[in-house]
């Protein structure tokens, strides 16, 4: 068995050893599988995002262009966000009551395996069933997982540490851009025997693989057994006790405001940028007068190269975050990211028109968004003691989501309701649609804003006990 000292005083500002110094071979195999974890976590995640435009056009029985596809697309994903917020409240609760490393098994067998019945959908409902399934345990995983890092790692590491376990979920959204990339090729040379969206959905089944490896190798964090698992601490996982102190409940409120608007930029918005791209260039491959198998085909291509660039920024974000954040604390860092991602999605949405332009404007929009989930999973362990952390992480990060799950209600509701001013709108009058209400959705932003001048400053601070 593999033993831990754990770290409680603050890390020394005049050590300037590598942030990696020191560690050890457990150390690093800790971060690897949390890695791991959130890696598929997110790669599912995406998978659901680069198939739900083909998913829905096909299970409502509808054209490509009908505005019911991009409608019923976005509820789709704010039923998933609500079941990921569900599963983030309780299986963080779990996380500090039972342990970490148990919890994070359950939580990626839950995504994998209803990712793959996701593909056996025969309508909406079913569809949106699984989808409320998988975000279960996509919400749990989170919370357990960067709790797990922050109390293992040395105090100097955790903030680096965590740093490139956010970064790395960026790595999965790739991996996901890829596989898409992989299926438009064959979709459009006709040698797929179902709609790639099915096939990408049973790709997505195969993360529950890593479960074996944490059930066999990972334990529980020395910091959690002592103040938890020896019955020393009964009120583990309470969200009366998180709510019942002020400082708790202060910092559970900012970093949920927090998360809520980062969550509705990126889900509601940022990751809509797939849709908003299949509309704009729909428009130039019908011009040119290409039969459908071949344009479905470029699309998906198309979309898949969207998400890869705009997830190469994103790991470029949120490793930026962990470098600035080092050396000007979490608050500042906040500040600058939410002012970017403000500005560079706007641009994007309204003057997003050539293929030139993707190259550009999306891994700009994904650098800006993505930078701030590198400040969640840097901050919000850093806000709870080891008894709360879990449960207190995942009401932030996860509970945000539950309120942001309005976010996509509201893109879908703008888009169809609002915006497009007909039930049978032409390519101009939808894609006009489309920038109009990314714009408007970018004041969701501003919400992050208002709640940082209330959030305390961790910068250099030991995890509270």
């Amino acid at each position: 068995m593999h033993s831990i000292e754990p770290v409680t005083t603050p890390a020394d500002p005049l050590d300037r050893r590598p942030w990696w110094a020191g560690l050890t071979r457990y150390h690093w195999f800790v971060l690897m599988v949390a890695a791991l974890g959130w890696l598929f976590d997110t790669f599912d995640q995406q998978l659901f995002n680069l198939g739900r435009k083909p998913a829905m056009t096909e299970l409502l029985g509808v054209s490509p262009n009908d505005p019911l596809v991009d409608q019923y697309g976005a509820y789709a994903t704010s039923i998933f966000i609500m079941g990921w917020a569900m599963g983030g409240l309780v299986f963080g609760i779990l996380g500090d009551k039972i342990g970490r490393a148990k919890v994070m098994m359950m939580t990626i067998l839950l995504y994998s395996i209803f990712t793959g019945l996701s593909s056996l959908s025969q309508g909406f409902w079913d569809f949106a069933l699984w989808r409320f399934l998988t975000g279960l345990g996509v919400g749990g995983e989170f919370a357990v997982g960067v709790a797990l890092v922050a109390e293992v790692m040395p105090d100097r590491a955790r903030p680096h540490a965590l740093g490139w376990l956010q970064a790395l979920s960026a790595v999965g959204n790739i991996g996901a851009a890829l596989t898409n990339i992989a299926l438009g090729i064959a979709e459009g040379e006709g040698r797929l025997g179902f709609s790639a969206w099915r096939v990408m959905f049973v790709i997505g089944a195969l993360p529950a693989l890593l479960a074996i490896l944490i059930r066999a190798r990972l334990k529980e964090p020395e910091r959690w057994q002592q103040s938890v698992a020896d019955g020393s601490i009964k009120n583990a996982g309470s969200l009366r006790e998180l709510f019942g102190d002020p400082r708790w409940r202060k910092n559970a409120i900012v970093g949920l405001l927090l998360a809520f608007a980062g969550v509705v930029g990126l889900w509601g918005i940022g990751f809509f940028s797939f849709d908003f791209v299949r509309t704009i260039f729909r428009q130039h491959y019908e011009a040119q007068g290409l039969p459908p198998e071949e344009i479905g085909g470029k699309l998906t291509r198309l979309v898949g190269y969207v998400s890869l660039l705009q997830n190469i920024g994103g790991f470029f974000g949120i490793y930026a975050f962990s470098r600035i954040t080092h050396h000007i604390g979490r608050k500042p860092a906040f500040l600058i990211a939410f002012i970017l991602a403000i500005f560079s999605t706007a641009g994007t949405f309204w003057f997003l028109n050539d293929f030139y332009d993707v190259f550009w404007m999306i891994p700009g929009m994904g650098f800006c968004q993505l930078m701030l989930f590198g400040g969640y999973a840097i901050y919000f362990p850093e806000l709870f003691p080891t008894r709360l952390r879990s449960t207190g992480t995942s009401f932030c990060y996860n509970v945000g989501r539950f309120v942001a799950a309005i976010g996509p209600f509201t893109m879908g509701y703008l888009i169809k309701d609002v915006f497009t001013g007909t039930s049978t709108p032409n390519s101009e009058q939808l894609i006009h649609a489309w920038r109009l209400t990314g714009v408007t959705m970018c004041g969701f932003f501003l919400i992050g804003l208002i709640a940082l001048p209330f959030a305390p400053e961790t910068k250099g601070k030991p995890l509270p006990e």
